[in-house]
């Protein structure tokens, strides 16, 4: 008898996962482009609800409305955590934080006014869209561009530190050079127009005065050109490595990772049966 129960619960576990996470059948299709319709107009509700003039006249709807889709996306958040095996990871992916970023602002905004506004962050979701049309070749490149992004981090983060290092040391020579009257009043504050130069963004909010200074900010601005490179290239390289494997954009049902060969017949990262 326990074990009929048990196979009974794990059949409609199963169907569950395959309406919830996989799009191949009419259900699962179905399940999807309801659920990036309600995303579109949860996130069309809160835009609307931020003009002063439409939330004057429908507030109360608006946030009837807010409120039914957050307990909606709730219960479907609770769902998914069901029926993967390894609800855990799942809740610490990409999609199973954005699932949750999905919901939380409405929660907080009872105790924090505003912060539902944050809950426009649930667009993210519509990246579901790429299965429900089968765009099954974008997955697969997003997923080669996630594996370079990951594959470049260690380069990334001692490129970001070798500029910071460099802003802060510009950031102390235009301060000590132009000094409070021409506007860097401090070094922190010099510190922010270097990156504002650096970076090629040029606020113009600040600018130099003396011919030190600008001799200074000519040669920063020239050094930026050549920086905004170096990450790019550090990405491209990773790409190129990344692209060469081919993987499949079928979601493991146990930890609903992706990114598995083409050819595979178990998950490579928990040894789920695909």
């Amino acid at each position: 008898m326990n074990s009929v129960s048990k196979n009974s619960n794990r059949s409609r576990r199963q169907i569950l996962f395959e309406v919830i996470f996989e799009s191949d059948t009419p259900a699962g299709r179905l399940f999807d482009i309801a659920l990036i319709i309600c995303i579109l107009i949860s996130v069309l509700v809160v835009m609307l609800d931020s003009v002063s003039s439409i939330r004057e006249k429908h507030h109360e709807f608006l946030y009837a409305l807010e409120w039914t889709f957050t307990v909606l996306f709730t219960v479907e958040y609770i769902l998914r955590l069901i029926c993967v095996g390894k609800p855990v990871r799942y809740a610490v992916s990409f999609f199973g934080i954005i699932d949750l970023l999905a919901i939380l602002p409405t929660y907080m905004s009872l105790f924090f006014l505003g912060s539902r506004y944050l809950s426009v962050v649930r667009i993210l979701r519509v990246l579901r869209i790429f299965r429900v049309l089968k765009l099954g070749h974008h997955v697969k490149e997003a997923a080669v561009l996630k594996n370079a992004i990951y594959a470049s981090r260690r380069k990334i983060l001692v490129f970001l530190f070798a500029v910071l290092t460099l802003v802060v040391i510009i950031g102390s020579l235009m301060y000590v050079i132009e000094k409070a009257e021409n506007g860097f009043t401090s070094i922190p504050q010099s510190i922010y127009w270097a990156i504002v130069t650096l970076t090629t963004v040029g606020y113009g909010d600040i600018s130099p005065v003396t011919g030190l200074g600008q001799f200074l900010a000519a040669i920063v601005m020239i050094m930026g050109y050549s920086i905004i490179a170096i990450p790019t290239g550090i990405v491209t390289v990773e790409l190129s490595q990344a692209g060469r494997e081919k993987t499949s954009a079928q979601a493991c049902p146990n930890c609903s990772a992706e990114g598995h060969d083409d050819n595979a017949l178990y998950c490579k990262f928990c040894g789920t049966k695909l």
